[in-house]
């Protein structure tokens, strides 16, 4: 369905480029139909999920600076790959590799909710709003970035307290958030295919460069989480939490408060953790 949803959203760009004004509503209601199967007695914090945050949140920080003196686009590329919080997907796939999914559901919620709080102030200095006043900048930022992120999980928990029944139907539909995904992927993948045809300068090295980094990325992203994992007994969960993303979230802040060109270091980590975790499934059926 990846491929399939890429590829349509490409040969289709003018139709689906159109429909980007969809993208945070598909990425609200993904959010939504995952938090409504949560359950806040079975979710722990624990030393490993504090370690994981540093690196999305100070590995994020210390790659764009790293990256920075030899190309801004590239730096930024790299920053929002490590930036971006867990897959809404990712607990099904934990899930599949036979991990915990209370410990990778856990982490994904404590990484969106931060992220609400941390983007602003990140793409307030480093983002296409720097030019404003801080607060200003911030508050803008923060609108639409906390809205999103923290709107779902609120809504979720009220359902949850005063129709407990509804928010249980609601859940038994979380399959839906496939579906979402894959037309929120066709038209992230058109918005971004327009931009590139557009563009009055040809950059396809510095494209070319931004998908090889997302590659480096992803890869040290989930070699990384499951060498921490595993000094925690919780390979699996390590290593998803912070190797899959949600790059549907990580496209559309990329083409709203970075260059929009960045967006194809998110738009080709959709293929390279797609690649890793097909690799890992084939691995554990062969094994069992």
């Amino acid at each position: 369905m990846m491929p399939i949803a890429m590829t349509v959203g490409a040969i289709f760009y003018s139709f689906f480029g159109k429909l980007s004004f969809l993208t945070p509503f598909l990425i609200f209601v993904m959010l939504f139909l995952t938090y409504s199967n949560l359950k806040l007695n079975d979710m722990r914090f624990k030393w490993l999920h504090l370690w994981l945050l540093l690196i999305q949140f100070g590995g994020s920080l210390a790659v764009y600076f790293l990256i920075l003196p030899f190309n801004t686009l590239l730096a930024q590329g790299a920053m929002i790959c490590v930036l971006a919080p867990t897959g809404t997907a990712a607990p099904v796939m934990t899930g599949m590799l036979k991990g915990n999914v209370e410990s990778i559901t856990t982490y994904s919620l404590i990484s969106n909710m931060l992220l609400a709080v941390a983007a602003p102030i990140i793409f307030s200095f480093i983002g296409t709003n720097q030019s404003l006043p801080f607060m200003e900048s911030f508050l803008a930022i923060a609108q639409r970035v906390m809205v999103l992120l923290i709107l779902p999980f609120i809504l979720a928990l009220i359902l949850r307290k005063f129709t407990p029944k509804l928010i249980t139907k609601i859940g038994s539909y979380s399959g839906l958030s496939f579906y979402l995904w894959s037309l929120a992927l066709c038209v992230v993948t058109g918005r971004t295919v327009e931009f590139i045809i557009k563009q009055n300068a040809t950059n396809h090295l510095i494209e070319i460069l931004i998908a090889i980094t997302a590659l480096i990325v992803c890869v040290c992203q989930f070699l990384t989480g499951r060498a921490i994992g595993k000094a925690y007994d919780d390979t699996v969960a390590g290593g998803q939490s912070i190797g899959q993303k949600n790059t549907i979230l990580a496209i559309w802040m990329a083409q709203l408060y970075l260059n929009p060109i960045v967006s194809i270091g998110p738009g080709a980590y959709v293929l390279w953790q797609n690649i890793v975790n097909s690799y890992q499934v084939w691995r554990k059926r062969k094994v069992l």
